[in-house]
């Protein structure tokens, strides 16, 4: 799929005008376009009249804080990539954020050139497909299909709404069906980075694959914990 247009556009929403002009200015020399919201009501506002490439939410907002804006978001099947900025030590704050469907986070103060690469890292993981021989192949394991090429999963036949990190690591794991994939590895093929020391991102992604693709017909989870390891998709055994 190739990206809608040349250059990015972003939703910038922070409450700290001076944070918002200053990241406005470096995201434009490094070849994006920002618009800005100070609250979360704005934000929603301004998602409903234009398309955006991708978001940065801070959590701290008014009127509406960033985690209810990005529920909202999912609630209504929009699929834009979303990078929450969390403060600094705000664990709770960074999993409900990707509980409600962030493709990443990042803690404030964050660097601006880190904050870049991990945007481009979302962005590259949500307009093309994952690389590889077999990128374009669909891909069957009981009655779960994905097709590369549409960025589409089907379950029994029925769409699945998907964030493009859940995505991308379905992906991954699909392409090692039957056997574990480290978290290294989840991290670096489906989020588009490396792994960091108490980093959660891939667990609770996982989780809420978890939820969303239910169990086999046996009851046995779809993606199983491989203990020190990581995780697989799990083969159902022939009866």
């Amino acid at each position: 799929m190739e990206p809608r247009q040349t250059i990015p556009y972003l939703l910038l929403v922070d409450d700290d005008r001076e944070l918002c002009a200053m990241l406005g200015r470096y995201l434009t020399t490094e070849g994006f376009r920002c618009q800005v919201a100070h609250d979360g009501e704005h934000a929603l506002a301004l998602i409903q009249i234009d398309e955006f490439d991708a978001l940065i939410l801070d959590v701290m907002l008014p009127r509406l804080n960033g985690i209810e804006v990005l529920r909202r978001l999912r609630g209504s099947s929009n699929d834009t990539p979303v990078l929450m900025l969390t403060a600094r030590g705000d664990d709770v704050n960074s999993i409900l954020g990707l509980e409600s469907g962030a493709d990443d986070y990042l803690a404030k103060p964050c660097n601006p050139k880190v904050l870049v690469a991990r945007l481009r890292a979302v962005l590259r993981r949500s307009l093309m497909p994952i690389a590889g021989d077999n990128r374009l192949a669909s891909m069957h394991v009981e009655k779960l299909t994905l097709h590369p090429g549409a960025r589409i999963v089907t379950l029994d036949g029925m769409p699945l709404d998907l964030t493009s990190a859940e995505y991308m690591l379905l992906h991954v794991l699909l392409l090692e069906a039957g056997q574990p994939v480290s978290k290294e590895t989840l991290c670096q093929k489906g989020l588009g980075r490396k792994a960091t020391s108490y980093d959660r991102s891939v667990d609770i992604h996982i989780s809420n694959l978890r939820r969303k693709l239910g169990n086999l017909d046996n009851g046995d989870p779809r993606i199983v914990t491989v203990r020190g390891v990581g995780y697989l998709y799990a083969i159902p055994r022939k009866t």
